[in-house]
């Protein structure tokens, strides 16, 4: 019972301005730790003396002089809010709540005589220039990418979305360093359910820290084993944007140069951005693309190994006798040489997103020429196999999302497998098993194949988009507070 007592007024800020420089000292290691400060001065407006005591690093040093030493120096007036001016001001009584200030590049001020202090924000985190997105290619529309800070992101944001309805709530994640998790929403069209679901997940993350959004995807995600990605990770604030303001919530955090956005569905990977910017015919010619695309790389390689070894019959003859003269000299079964031509592509596209970025082209490019060059001379592997893989390997490329990227990579290789074993009859049963998997997928409760299966009310964007016009509806599986998208003007 006094252990508890004691541990309790140990928490508490006290009148004693020595005392509280004291424990203030003992908590940040002063002297050992090189960038804490603590700066003494008298104030000219009460004649109390004034402790000032901050991470050096972390805030801007002008700030610091000009708006509070200076006027504390200098000023008179009624009060400390009525000198200092700069950034927000809080009053704390907490010492854990100034221990988590100091570390979020606030300045802590301790009067004597004063049995709590104040807060004053002058935070000045170091990050990158805005600049163009990199993972996510940038043909038509806004060229600006996020940076590693959370705030610059969030006026990203805002540029886009001018609406007072628009939200940043924070909750904090991390035991032992406290980082912030910021949930960018529109409040008159976001689901309440979709909002408690989401801040049920991050409360319950329970581990030391947690240290940007790649780590918190992890964390909230609904099946970490899962081979589907059910959150969207994406670097472009107009991308966000537009989710936003079809009911979604974006997740941000400093030292994360993109965002989350929950809930999604699979055709949130099939879609672009750059759809909504292109024309009704280009964009769905370029969905088209995709589709076909994501069809090749999935299944084109196991196609072949099942009709080449189970079901020659289906093969014209003129092109069976040229895959038979092709395989004369190949000492391995055909299955053995797609994989290892398989296995050769993944490793030559993971040298190449590994080296430096003036050289991961080149060596990409003149690794797979010269590989297959050599495969082919060496008779390890046949022709049609090099064409069949760099085909599955190449469209490959067409679907952008890194995630979903390695979803379709993996799956690749399970065809690939199962075709072997009976040709197209345990190919055809490991996609029907593999397409029964992501259809019971949900994310934050949205069924993984809506608004198809099951059926709701949308957009009629899924396959195809339809004109901008015609886009009357929000997606109905959100359950948006707002169903309708554009509304007649005598409404």
């Amino acid at each position: 019972m006094f252990r508890k007592k004691k541990s309790n007024d140990n928490n508490e800020i006290c009148s004693s301005l020595i005392k509280n420089i004291d424990k203030i000292k003992n908590d940040f290691d002063y002297q050992v730790n090189n960038d804490f400060s603590i700066r003494m001065l008298t104030a000219k407006y009460n004649q109390k003396e004034i402790a000032l005591c901050y991470y050096a690093s972390l805030v801007n040093s002008d700030k610091v002089e000009q708006s509070i030493m200076k006027p504390l120096l200098e000023q008179t007036g009624e009060s400390l809010v009525n000198i200092v001016t700069v950034g927000s001001i809080k009053t704390m009584t907490k010492r854990t709540d100034i221990n988590d200030s100091i570390t979020n590049g606030q300045v802590i001020l301790f009067i004597d005589g004063y049995p709590k202090a104040y807060a004053v924000d002058v935070a000045q985190f170091e990050h990158r220039e805005i600049g163009q997105a990199e993972i996510e290619g940038v043909v038509r529309g806004p060229k600006e990418a996020f940076t590693e800070s959370s705030d610059i992101n969030l006026s990203l944001i805002r540029k886009q979305l001018r609406n007072d309805q628009l939200v940043t709530e924070i909750q904090q994640v991390g035991e032992r360093s406290k980082q912030d998790v910021k949930m960018v929403y529109l409040k008159n069209l976001v689901n309440d359910e979709l909002l408690g679901e989401i801040r049920t997940r991050i409360k319950q993350i329970n581990v030391d820290s947690v240290q940007n959004l790649e780590l918190l995807e992890q964390y909230i995600e609904d099946r970490p084993l899962s081979l589907f990605p059910t959150i969207l990770y994406t670097e472009r604030p107009d991308n966000a944007s537009s989710y936003i303001n079809s009911g979604h919530v974006v997740l941000l955090m400093d030292s994360s140069p993109a965002c989350l956005i929950v809930p999604i569905t699979f055709w949130t990977f099939f879609h672009n951005i750059e759809d909504r910017y292109s024309r009704f015919l280009f964009s769905n010619f370029s969905r088209l693309i995709r589709l076909i695309a994501l069809y090749i790389t999935l299944l084109i390689s196991a196609t072949y190994v099942a009709l080449a070894n189970y079901h020659s019959e289906l093969i014209p003859p003129d092109l069976l006798l040229a895959i038979a003269a092709s395989r004369d000299q190949v000492p391995f079964p055909l299955f053995l040489e797609i994989i290892l031509m398989e296995f050769a592509f993944e490793l030559i596209r993971e040298a190449g997103v590994r080296t430096p970025n003036l050289l991961g082209s080149t060596i990409s490019i003149v690794g797979a020429l010269i590989l297959g060059q050599a495969a082919v001379q060496a008779s390890i592997v046949s022709p049609i196999v090099v064409i069949i893989t760099a085909l599955s390997g190449l469209t490959s490329f067409a679907i952008s999302d890194t995630s979903y990227n390695f979803t379709v990579r993996i799956s690749r290789f399970i065809f690939i497998f199962s075709a072997a074993f009976f040709g197209i009859y345990s190919l055809m049963i490991a996609f029907i098993l593999w397409f029964m998997y992501a259809a019971s997928i949900k994310s934050f409760g949205v069924p993984y194949f809506a608004p198809l299966a099951p059926s709701f009310q949308s957009n009629g964007d899924t396959y195809f988009r339809k004109p901008l016009k015609k886009e009357k509806k929000r997606p109905n599986y959100l359950l948006p507070k707002d169903l309708k998208k554009q509304k007649r003007r005598d409404e």
